[in-house]
């Protein structure tokens, strides 16, 4: 079916959806009258194969506009031709899963059709955008403030003006999200590929893809797993090759690119994020079965969406749970009167962070048997052993990048604006909103000053990169962040498809699931923020 009967339901005006829509039901009733076949044998019981044709996907996505459109004519008029199409025989699909997330139960999730006015409006921006409400979207916006500032700046890095043309910017963030496996993103926006004219034979893997984005092949390697390694060489390779070399501009925009994909894996598997309902594992077209277990859940440890949470030592109380906020609060207490009381020396600020670097490396998650990346998200990267590992592992040194010497502040944020005007502004005040924002709670307490424990997440991330802030006393890092919580947010932040329900459940428990959402935020901007320092200093050397 043609796009553009899709892209009619964006539109702010309702005369203009009208017509989208009565077309579109028409169009969808004549082939399912024409695809009708005998009842033991519905023509849809399975999706045909292939990228975006058939009638299965129109069912699909027409399901997912039932339950995800910020526009209540659209959401009643797709449930209505869903109808239409069952009248006559055929079976349609229904979602799998509960909600959004695979973590926060979907009852604490704000369901599309109850936002408020301001809501609404952020809401319809996004579907007028992309054609969707996307789960990223529905978690996220747990904190509006961020979230518009976010939609911003991927509306812009990838619809607006820019160095490189649609299609190749959907095939990086094809690119970025499978070097973790990230099937969710890859399913995205290989539709989002192909919507903007994508060359379908690239999506049989990268071998398939131009030369110029092969070459971009072990940049997205390095910067998403070992970054401390990128040097001025790697930019001179890219921007010299002769008839497939980058401009300047076009690498910074394909570095924010990778950078954006990478951390947006992260809060993918940090958050549990479902499958959207009308790609791959976000629908069945079989009826209901009476277990609710979906077997990848079971392959990751994440049995049913209520199950209970046990320690290595045993059941954890509510009790346990409640000390838990108290001990943080009174560390963060005791921590600002040492730091009235007594500041220390340069060298032992220096020592400590060494020292939280050293240990940061031997926080380890489950050491369950690696599972090789699947052959269809692999095949849009190269090198699918390549992964994180630790700075000093077989005696491989990696000098500290001091702040000092090249910060976003001062060096980053105007090399990206000079080469590509008004990102360096926009990823300015998204590293601003989710440094600084704070509701002053934690847990069931108010009036709190969480700077302290936003700054220690913050700089811990930045520390496991070799980043150093020489005003910072990393011993605080260990008071306030205990050892459930920092296997999180390194399993999160280096490799995100190791994540687990479990690991979610562990830390923090008595807190507000906005609140675990706020520190995603905060792991996505640092490990964004780290890549881009390392990537734009190898920029600015190669130039100097």
């Amino acid at each position: 079916m043609a796009a553009g009967r899709w892209d009619g339901l964006r539109s702010r005006d309702v005369a203009a959806r009208a017509l989208a829509l009565e077309s579109l039901g028409q169009s969808v009733l004549r082939e399912a009258a024409a695809a009708r076949a005998p009842a033991e044998e519905p023509a849809a019981a399975a999706a045909p194969e292939g990228h975006g044709h058939g009638l299965a996907q129109e069912l699909a996505r027409l399901l997912m506009l039932s339950r995800r459109c910020p526009f209540p004519d659209v959401r009643q008029r797709c449930e209505a031709i869903l109808g239409g199409v069952q009248e006559l025989g055929i079976r349609i699909p229904r979602p799998v899963g509960h909600g959004p997330s695979r973590f926060i139960p979907e009852k604490e999730i704000l369901q599309v059709g109850n936002e408020d006015a301001q809501m609404h409006t952020l809401f319809a921006d996004s579907f007028a955008a992309l054609g969707r409400l996307d789960n990223v979207t529905l978690v996220m916006v747990f904190h509006p403030q961020y979230l518009e500032s976010f939609l911003k700046t991927q509306h812009y890095l990838l619809q607006m003006d820019g160095p490189l043309p649609l299609h190749y910017r959907h095939y990086i963030g094809i690119m970025a999200a499978a070097r973790h496996q990230c099937s969710y993103l890859v399913n995205l926006h290989v539709n989002d590929f192909l919507h903007v004219g994508g060359d379908p034979k690239w999506l049989n893997g990268l071998e398939n893809a131009p030369q110029k984005l092969r070459n971009l092949g072990e940049l997205n390697k390095i910067l998403a797993h070992r970054p401390w390694l990128l040097t001025k060489e790697h930019i001179e390779q890219l921007l010299k090759t002769e008839e497939h070399s980058w401009s300047l501009a076009e690498l910074i925009h394909a570095v924010v690119l990778l950078t954006h994909y990478h951390s947006l894996a992260s809060f993918t598997f940090g958050c549990g994020i479902s499958p959207e309902i009308h790609c791959d594992g976000g629908h069945t077209f079989r009826p209901p079965s009476v277990s609710n277990y979906c077997i990848c859940d079971i392959a990751n440890g994440n049995h049913g969406a209520d199950e209970m949470q046990i320690s290595p030592t045993g059941s954890i109380s509510t009790a346990e749970s409640l000390c838990e906020v108290e001990v943080l609060m009174e560390k963060m207490k005791q921590l600002q009167e040492c730091r009235d009381e007594e500041e220390a020396s340069q060298e032992e600020m220096a020592t400590r962070f060494e020292k939280e670097k050293r240990e940061s490396m031997f926080v380890y998650f489950s050491e369950e048997e690696e599972l090789a990346p699947t052959r269809d998200v692999s095949r849009h990267f190269e090198d699918t052993s390549y992964g994180y590992k630790d700075f000093s592992r077989h005696g491989m040194h990696v000098p500290t990048f001091r702040v000092q010497d090249y910060s976003w502040e001062d060096h980053g944020y105007s090399l990206v604006n000079r080469l590509y005007p008004d990102v360096g502004q926009l990823l300015d005040e998204k590293f601003h909103i989710a440094y600084n924002l704070t509701y002053h709670t934690m847990a069931m307490h108010k009036d709190v000053d969480t700077s302290m424990l936003r700054r220690a997440i913050w700089n811990y991330i930045h520390c496991m990169f070799g980043i150093r802030y020489d005003d910072y006393d990393y011993g605080e890092i260990n008071q306030l962040l205990d050892r459930s919580f920092k296997v999180y947010i390194k399993t999160v932040v280096c490799t995100p498809e190791k994540t687990t329900k479990r690991m979610y459940d562990s830390f923090w428990r008595q807190f507000k699931q906005s609140e675990k959402v706020h520190v995603n935020l905060l792991l996505i901007e640092a490990r964004m923020q780290a890549e881009l320092l390392y990537a734009l200093r190898a920029i600015t050397r190669y130039m100097t």
